[in-house]
């Protein structure tokens, strides 16, 4: 049987990813991995973090924590994040993991012994002599050269986007000490990317290396996307140059020394690069899930085997580091080794017309969403069908709450909820619960012919990554159940003819439509398919168990089958009876709308502007009074949010306040805070907070307690 071993990118363990993330390389990767699975592939499907490179080792230094400490915390945090997101990895491994670095170094090693792939260089870099260690490009900023913005990074400008080498900044600092950083010479080991610039044009061109796969099969890959390729174009166009494959730093893995290659002294001290590393990472997991598997060679029948397929599923920036370096890794690894079959690279999803970014407090991430909507109804196929939805497969897309709120209403709600109630209902009241005979009518091989169409073309769109469509297509198949059976309106005849087998026929083409919708939306909203099977009472069909019974002409779901009891599916937002959905949306359009109406990357020195007028009676709203902390002490699996215990002198409070970077919990108690005492209790990691503490930003970025000068009772009231 063909083989299918789906990566998707190695999400860097030094913060929490948000939705995003979660649209452009996770999100559709699950969709297509759990169609093959139902359709009867061997499919293994493997990620993990990363967890090397400059950007952990910045934040470390910045919150005075080891790099282990951050890449525990984020590691854990995304892992169950994705898991409560229902994303189906059969392996999520870490790239800090003993196995990775054996596997990183054997590898390098493979490719110094070869010769050819690898030319010795001795270059200028710079070095803070303060911190006494080589600057990697994050690790030093300056003025942009385009744009003037006085914080650019040695890579990148983030300000203009324009990508940087640290020689080109005016006034280089480094990150590390604030020193000017001085040009100091250095030996690394570059990959000889230029040499493989001929046949990497060819594939990425082509699409593919093998034009003798079989139409219509697995192994029938669809065209590229045309940014993929247009991407990679440009650069081949430029043409390709050596490529640093180490570095200096004292976070990574270490360069093996290589007898007659390279010595011990001149691997000392150097880290093999994090894109080097990160995609090995692909490698070393599977290695871990075939241990796993208690068949510790199996990984080679997915990496090298001559039926295996290999697809990347990864966002726009990491595309020329998947389709080129990466594959050209593995050709100079040797011909053995498979490459690429397609790399369907999702482009950027913007958040309400703007860039997610955590600073600025734009954009929501996993976690947060997960923990504030976690009593809003079905919550994960709700969020995992607006990205789907608006998936930004083949140009930037903007996921805002008002889609989010028109997709659960409008499509799920009201269009799949109320079609399958409508069956449920009208099937309890006139066949009692059970799905009735078809008779000799010939409406429930409308219905299946109907179903077969979409259930084939949907197959098309997913074999060929273009699962927006899909999904298009099976929401439209709603559409055509909910005609079909207003169309034959069994109510209706029920009224003036109870006993006509019409009303039996229409129930049952209408049961075996609510069996095809749990099989076309199984791959998109797991947990709904999952649900559907419980209520239409028969274990849960493949793809592939469907499409045989097809073949077969046999119903879905066969007559005799017990329906469950009518339930709503997707509670509306917009509900008259129950706005508790609404108020949460409107909880995040309100918390959007304070971010944006600050200023965003102001410059040193710049003051904060002046926050919009308000009138008395909207500050006399406010109740803020004085407390004393009694304790305090970290949130589990939350690194921003410390749990206080405030003594408010009437009474004690819990508080959950987003301070846990800047202050050590054993130093709190006692502290005199300012608490807002008449804000709207919220749980917060399933801790319920009963008010606010107050606090200042320093200069320094640093948060600072606002309290009384001199001795104040707890439970003053501060006008």
């Amino acid at each position: 049987m063909p083989r299918t071993l789906v990566t998707s990118a190695l999400p860097y363990a030094n913060g929490p990813l948000h939705l995003g993330h979660l649209a452009g390389a996770y999100l559709p990767a699950d969709v297509y991995v759990r169609y093959l699975r139902s359709a009867g592939e061997d499919v293994v499907w493997v990620c993990g973090s990363d967890e090397h490179g400059a950007a952990i080792s910045m934040r470390a230094k910045r919150e005075g924590r080891s790099e282990q400490s951050i890449i525990d915390t984020y590691h854990e945090l995304n892992q169950d994040a994705f898991a409560r997101f229902g994303v189906s990895f059969d392996i999520y491994h870490r790239t800090s993991a003993e196995i990775h670095h054996e596997t990183s170094r054997e590898l390098f090693a493979q490719l110094v012994r070869k010769g050819g792939e690898f030319e010795e260089r001795t270059t200028e870099q710079y070095y803070d002599p303060e911190a006494r260690a080589f600057l990697a490009d994050r690790f030093i900023q300056g003025t942009c050269p385009n744009c003037a913005s006085p914080d650019a990074f040695g890579d990148q400008c983030e300000n203009c986007g324009k990508d940087l080498s640290p020689r080109e900044l005016i006034d280089p600092r480094s990150t590390l000490s604030g020193a000017k950083p001085e040009l100091r010479a250095t030996k690394h080991w570059f990959f000889r990317l230029d040499e493989h610039e001929a046949w990497l044009r060819e594939y990425i061109a082509e699409g593919r290396l093998d034009a003798d796969a079989a139409p219509g099969s697995h192994h029938d890959p669809a065209a590229w996307r045309n940014h993929v390729v247009g991407q990679c174009l440009s650069w081949l166009d430029a043409g390709l140059q050596p490529r640093a494959f180490t570095r200096d730093l004292d976070w990574g893995i270490p360069v093996p020394a290589v007898e007659g290659h390279i010595t011990p002294e001149e691997a000392a001290g150097k880290v093999l690069y994090v894109w080097f590393d990160a995609p090995i990472g692909y490698i070393s997991a599977t290695k871990q899930w075939a241990l796993d598997q208690g068949e510790p060679d199996r990984w080679r029948e997915y990496w090298q085997g001559d039926d295996a397929r290999l697809v990347h599923f990864i966002g726009k920036d990491n595309i020329v580091f998947h389709c080129l370096t990466f594959q050209a890794t593995l050709r100079a690894l040797g011909p053995e080794w498979n490459i690429a079959e397609n790399v369907p690279a999702s482009q950027f999803l913007n958040f309400e017309g703007e860039k997610f970014s955590k600073s600025r407090g734009i954009g929501i991430t996993m976690d947060e969403y997960l923990e504030e909507f976690a009593e809003f109804p079905n919550h994960v196929d709700a969020m995992r069908y607006a990205l789907l939805r608006g998936a930004p497969e083949n140009k930037d897309a903007d996921f805002t709450w008002d889609d989010f709120v028109a997709y659960h209403d409008k499509e799920l709600a009201d269009k799949l909820g109320n079609f399958v109630n409508r069956v449920l209902v009208l099937t309890h009241k006139y066949c009692g619960g059970e799905v009735p005979a078809a008779g000799g009518s010939d409406v429930a091989s409308v219905a299946m012919a109907h179903g077969r169409q979409t259930l084939t073309g949907v197959a098309t769109q997913l074999d060929r990554f273009d699962l927006k469509q899909a999904l298009e297509q099976a929401i439209a198949f709603v559409d055509w159940a909910n005609t079909f059976l207003q169309e034959r309106a069994p109510w209706k005849i029920a009224k003036t003819d109870p006993d006509s087998p019409e009303i039996a026929a229409a129930l049952h083409a209408s049961a075996q439509c609510v069996g095809f919708i749990r099989i076309l939306f199984a791959p998109f909203l797991p947990a709904l398919a999952d649900r559907l099977a419980e209520l239409t009472g028969s274990a849960a069909l493949t793809w592939t168990e469907a499409v045989n019974r097809l073949a077969a002409e046999q119903p879905l779901l066969p007559a005799g089958t017990s329906l469950g009891q009518p339930e709503i599916l997707f509670a509306k937002v917009h509900d008259r009876k129950d706005d508790s959905r609404l108020k949460l949306i409107e909880a995040q359009k309100v918390k959007l709308a304070a971010a944006l109406s600050a200023t965003p990357n102001l410059a040193p020195g710049t003051p904060n502007p002046v926050k919009p007028e308000i009138t008395y009676d909207d500050f006399a709203k406010l109740d803020v009074r004085t407390g004393t902390v009694v304790s305090a002490e970290p949130v589990p699996k939350a690194d921003k949010l410390l749990k206080l215990e405030v003594d408010l002198g009437f009474e004690r409070r819990t508080v959950v306040s987003g301070i846990a970077e800047h202050f050590d919990p054993a130093a709190l108690p006692g502290k005199t805070v300012l608490v807002l005492v008449n804000l709207a209790p919220r749980k917060l990691r399933g801790v319920t907070s009963e008010g606010m503490i107050l606090m200042a930003e320093g200069a320094d970025g640093r948060l600072q307690f606002v309290a009384p000068d001199g001795e104040v009772a707890a439970g003053s009231i501060v006008s």
